[in-house]
């Protein structure tokens, strides 16, 4: 039974953003013997390929410089003392105790993504790469099915084939899907950034089913450089810049026509925060306006295009309530607790909550904990 919701706070919370890993064995289960073969190749291409962030040399050199051990162990993120209570909970992979620690935190309902980014590595399989596809959406539709109504999980599409892709879209809206998440940078895998016409037949395909478009901040190749040279033991240098680095996406959706053209879409940015976002939406329209930008795709303002189609995710962000107030929209911002990461406020959701939104009025934090998420995903 969930806990009961303080004084002062809303009945429901619904996570926008937190995380499930399922093991490869998980999805071969599902992909025929005769694939298993193919995939662990292209797994293993794709991790021979990410060798380089895992450098270390240049904390080595900062150490060394500082008079410190340049050999010492260096601990993963999240592996802080005391930095994250979640890190190693079975709720990361099993979904019954993943339910026990949503009740622990009061939690009615979670949207999670994998930590495995599939469209990474699927598309490299030389054969069996729609059918690997589908193992892997099947593998992460059984952690929900343990109870679909509080767990929610979102489908992976490929675009390398966009057929492909369109047939992926169908099958998870037919399985009773509720979420399609798509890679942030399209470029990264080699195909052509989301205002290219070639696809247009899967907006037009999500736009029918009405499952939003989740894109998921994370891994960004094009950063490899800087993930190499940041001498911070767990890439404190790098990983701001990851969720910064998104504004090239959100350029890419908002200022090139594509809402213009498929009106329906709903794309969710997950976890890039919320004041860079207010400021790159003053400095847009700005540019349409005062600084003389020219955007043919568009007839209204990147603002317009942003509170009609988009949505943002945060964690304990200060000032959550005044960017949604001022620019950009209360309902266009949703709350999260990232399980289980490092910055997770789980078991603390609801004190966090309460004490986050505490000037904010009935409404808006019943919108940002929980409406606005039940809206997006039909829940």
């Amino acid at each position: 039974m969930s806990r009961t919701a303080p004084s002062g706070s809303v009945d429901r919370l619904i996570s926008a953003d937190d995380h499930v890993n399922i093991s490869h064995e998980s999805v071969k289960a599902h992909l025929a013997s005769s694939l298993h073969g193919e995939y662990d190749a292209a797994l293993a291409r794709f991790a021979a390929s990410m060798g380089a962030t895992r450098s270390v040399a240049a904390n080595q050199r900062w150490r060394a410089q500082q008079g410190e051990d340049p050999d010492a162990p260096i601990r993963g993120m999240g592996q802080q003392a005391g930095a994250n209570r979640a890190f190693g909970r079975p709720g990361h992979t099993d979904p019954v105790a993943r339910l026990a620690d949503m009740d622990l935190d009061g939690v009615q309902i979670s949207s999670s993504y994998c930590e495995v980014s599939a469209f990474r590595y699927l598309y490299l399989l030389e054969r069996g790469a729609a059918e690997a596809t589908r193992a892997f959406n099947t593998a992460l539709a059984e952690f929900a099915a343990t109870d679909p109504a509080r767990l929610v999980v979102s489908s992976q599409i490929p675009i390398d084939d966009i057929d492909a892709a369109c047939a992926e879209v169908r099958w998870a809206a037919d399985s009773g899907g509720k979420s399609l998440q798509l890679p942030v940078f399209p470029a990264e895998l080699g195909q052509a950034d989301y205002w290219d016409a070639r696809y247009d037949p899967l907006w037009a395909t999500i736009q029918e089913t009405g499952l939003p478009i989740c894109c998921h901040i994370g891994l960004n190749t094009r950063l490899e450089d800087l993930a190499v040279r940041d001498p911070t033991p767990q890439k404190g240098v790098f990983v701001p810049m990851v969720g910064l680095s998104s504004g090239e996406a959100l350029g890419m959706w908002v200022l090139t026509g594509i809402f213009e053209r498929f009106p329906g879409l709903r794309v969710v940015f997950v976890e890039p925060g919320l004041g860079w976002v207010s400021w790159w939406l003053y400095l847009v329209d700005d540019m349409a306006t005062r600084q003389g930008y020219e955007f043919p795709g568009l007839r209204g303002l990147p603002s317009e295009y942003f509170r009609r189609n988009v949505a943002l995710t945060f964690i304990d962000e200060p000032d959550a309530v005044r960017h949604g107030r001022e620019r950009l929209g209360i309902e266009n911002i949703l709350w999260s607790s990232d399980y289980p990461h490092p910055v997770t406020s789980w078991p603390r959701s609801r004190e966090v909550v309460a004490e986050m939104f505490a000037d904010a009025t009935d409404e808006e934090r019943r919108l940002i904990t929980s409406g606005n998420a039940a809206r997006i995903w039909n829940l």
